[in-house]
């Protein structure tokens, strides 16, 4: 390619890059009245910037060929920042490694723009392989937190490629740019993952919530989403867990559950976003829930609605890993609008907007699983005839 080649190349994906990055978001209409989902995703693979993906040196790339590909960019983390609302991404390679990487946008629904470069996150050992799905913790003792997973091969299991071992990474800092790690979280149990750091001390200690498990990644090892306590933070160390929210037979989350971001704090307590797992012949089925936990005791589960809270819809429920919805950012303005940052099917992320005061009237409000179908008749029969008398009346 000649270098006029090269250039008019370059500016056609420049250009392309712009017009994604400026392009608008609209809400898609006729919602369920919980939430907005909104026309496109926020961020894809084509958000990461060219000088991630292409080598710009036409001597050294004269074909302007992709070398670094980016696969995904999925499973963020979310925050306010200066006004702006910021984004702590899964960015996945095409060699099928995850590094972190900062986007930011004013709106909070679309123009998400990638800081000049991804973050460096400290190693705590070099067996570790890949580190993922970053959860954001504005704690009171005044550090933000990362928890994330920090993924390496089990080495008791040497020639079986696939086995792996996940622990709770943890690391802090104050501008998102230099970050200190601190030791991973410990726990009587062989794998933590999707564990977050609550925002506020809890009698004087931290407070974890975790998700331990046997087993890597199959359904039916886990017992549900854990508490516990630790003491010191640079030795994090839970000696015991008990489950808040647990499992359930025929239910969103019969094979696992685990929480989504760090919780809000509202008048009527804290509210959860959590992920529920079943099988089916198709392969897991990830969908998104909510529940509620008491104000002062964090720990005691206080309302949780039946069933899912939002499930993968059309093109959503295509992508590296079908039909999955999975969530560990949201973020609440002042004024109580929230922002739902949700991954589909591994691949790419999308927003939905709600408002605090809605997401609690439907916690509060919207009945439990009774869990048996003759109940689950008898539970919307009763809503039906209230209707039907309503209407007559």
């Amino acid at each position: 390619m000649t270098k006029k080649a090269f250039s008019q190349r370059l500016q056609q994906l420049k250009q392309g890059h712009a017009q994604l990055i400026k392009r608008r978001n609209r809400v898609r209409p006729c919602g369920n009245g919980i939430f907005d989902r909104y026309e496109f995703p926020v961020l894809t693979a084509e958000h990461a910037p060219l000088e991630w993906r292409y080598d710009l040196d036409h001597s050294r790339n004269p074909h302007l060929m992709t070398r670094l590909g980016i696969n995904a960019v999925f499973n963020v983390g979310a925050m306010e920042w200066n006004g702006n609302i910021i984004l702590g991404a899964r960015v996945e390679g095409w060699d099928r490694k995850s590094f972190f990487a900062i986007a930011e946008s004013k709106t909070g629904v679309g123009g998400f723009r990638f800081w000049d470069y991804p973050v460096t996150m400290p190693e705590l050992e070099d067996k570790e392989t890949n580190l993922y799905d970053l959860r954001f913790v504005r704690h009171e003792d005044g550090w933000i937190y990362g928890l994330f997973c920090a993924e390496r091969h089990d080495e008791s299991k040497p020639h079986d490629l696939s086995a792996a071992i996940a622990r709770c990474g943890i690391a802090r800092t104050k501008d998102l740019v230099k970050w200190e790690r601190l030791p991973d979280l410990e726990t009587s149990a062989l794998h933590q993952r999707n564990c977050v750091l609550h925002p506020e001390f809890v009698n004087g200690k931290y407070a974890f919530y975790t998700r331990p498990m046997s087993d890597f990644a199959a359904t039916g090892t886990g017992d549900g989403i854990g508490w516990g306590l630790c003491g010191d933070i640079t030795r994090p160390v839970v000696k015991k867990e008990i489950i808040i929210d647990g499992r359930d037979y025929h239910t969103i989350q019969e094979g696992k559950n685990g929480l989504g971001p760090a919780p809000l704090k509202t008048a009527k307590g804290w509210l959860h976003l959590a992920h529920g797992v079943r099988n089916t012949a198709a392969g897991m089925r990830y969908v998104l829930y909510l529940f509620l936990c008491d104000l002062n005791e964090p720990w005691k589960l206080i309302a949780k609605p039946g069933g899912y809270f939002m499930a993968p819809e059309g093109e959503e429920r295509v992508g590296d890993v079908s039909n999955v919805l999975f969530a560990n950012g949201w973020a609440a303005r002042t004024n109580g609008d929230v922002f739902i940052y949700y991954a589909s099917s591994d691949t790419r992320t999308h927003v939905a907007t709600s408002t605090v005061e809605k997401l609690l009237d439907y916690v509060l409000n919207t009945p439990r699983d009774p869990l048996r179908s003759r109940l689950c008749v008898e539970q919307r029969g009763q809503m039906i005839a209230r209707n039907l008398s309503r209407n007559l009346g």
